[in-house]
């Protein structure tokens, strides 16, 4: 079975019978134009030693020539050889804040719905890396573990809302703490956590946490997402949410315990902006350059390229062809005009 590199390039081979009818035009006015010039039975007598046969052999040499370097072009490839493939990458947990703060609309359409279009538009940036997603609010769970399948993370993050964790608040070390069990206990300096929230933390315990994150090698990116101003959070049925007491609730970011909990661990923080939260450059900047170890191992089939038969025997033909005169070699027209004096002779 062949394969083709770029089975699209073969439409070159729509040039071969282009070219053939431009050779039966040209023959053809070839001939008008020698019939104006002399006539037909004395051909043979103004040009004795002219072979039409192999004018046609050198434009079959043309049109093979131009096949061959159309097959060449699309890349033909048939046998293959198993080859090992190495992955390598980091092991990446993303944690976003699903609390009811994540309504406010300081971030456009709202912190939670930028964030998690953030995080998709994210995915591009990642190569070979193992991502896995946290979602928390008063407490935490893994929406999707460690997986090399995009597309899978992509529909744990789609079904990522407000509510679907149902203890209220907001516990960044929860989320820390899911993090480090969704590393199944491996230590090591190509893990990472990151933490999308607006750092309202309302269980404490978080410095304990980025403690035992360090101690295991895990590293924490923060991204604060929202304003220090703060914005009143939409509530169910229309105006604001209010609290137990009757009054509104304002959410602000709360910068300085992302900061810390980044510091402690070794990470970095960043103030979301833009339609992207500054994602991409987090990742390059910092993220991607942790030690990378190997992921996966697997055998793949590649096929061998084959294009160098056909280019060779197109560069063949095209040297072959200049080659190959349209007259009679000596020995052939001797013998015709020996033919001729005897058939003369008898006459």
């Amino acid at each position: 079975m062949i394969e083709w590199r770029d089975a699209l390039s073969l439409t070159a081979l729509l040039l071969a019978p282009l070219l053939i009818a431009f050779y039966v035009w040209a023959q053809r006015r070839r001939q008008r134009a020698l019939a104006a010039f002399v006539a037909a039975a004395l051909l043979p007598a103004v040009a004795p030693d002219m072979d039409p046969r192999r004018r046609f052999v050198r434009w079959g040499m043309l049109v093979a020539a131009v096949v061959c370097l159309a097959i060449a072009l699309g890349g033909p490839m048939w046998g293959f050889r198993w080859h090992e493939v190495k992955r390598e990458g980091i092991d990446l947990m993303i944690a976003i804040d699903t609390s009811r703060s994540m309504l406010a609309t300081d971030v456009k359409p709202s912190r939670l719905a930028r964030a998690k279009l953030a995080v998709q538009d994210g995915l591009a940036e990642l190569h070979g890396d193992r991502v896995g997603l946290i979602a928390f609010a008063g407490t935490a769970f893994v929406q999707c573990p460690l997986t090399l399948d995009y597309g899978v993370f992509a529909q744990s993050l789609d079904a990522v809302d407000v509510g679907i964790i149902p203890k209220g608040g907001t516990s960044l070390s929860a989320a820390i703490d899911a993090a480090l069990g969704a590393f199944e206990g491996r230590q090591g300096s190509n893990q990472a956590l990151l933490l999308i929230t607006d750092g309202e933390d309302h269980e404490g315990k978080v410095k304990e946490a980025a403690q035992r994150a360090s101690e295991r090698g895990l590293k924490l990116f923060t991204v604060g997402i929202g304003t220090t101003e703060g914005e009143l959070l939409p509530g169910e049925s229309g105006g604001f949410f209010k609290d137990r007491s009757g009054q509104v609730v304002k959410s602000r970011l709360d910068e300085e315990s992302l900061k810390q909990i980044a510091s402690d661990t070794g990470g970095a923080y960043l103030h979301a902006s833009g339609p992207s939260l500054g994602l991409a450059e987090l990742y390059r900047d910092h993220i991607a350059t942790l030690e990378k170890r190997e992921l996966a191992s697997t055998l793949e089939r590649r096929y061998e390229h084959r294009y160098q038969i056909p280019l060779a025997i197109a560069l063949v033909l095209l040297v072959l062809e200049p080659l190959v005169g349209e007259r009679r070699a000596p020995a052939t027209r001797s013998r015709l005009l020996g033919w001729r004096r005897r058939a003369e002779a008898k006459t």
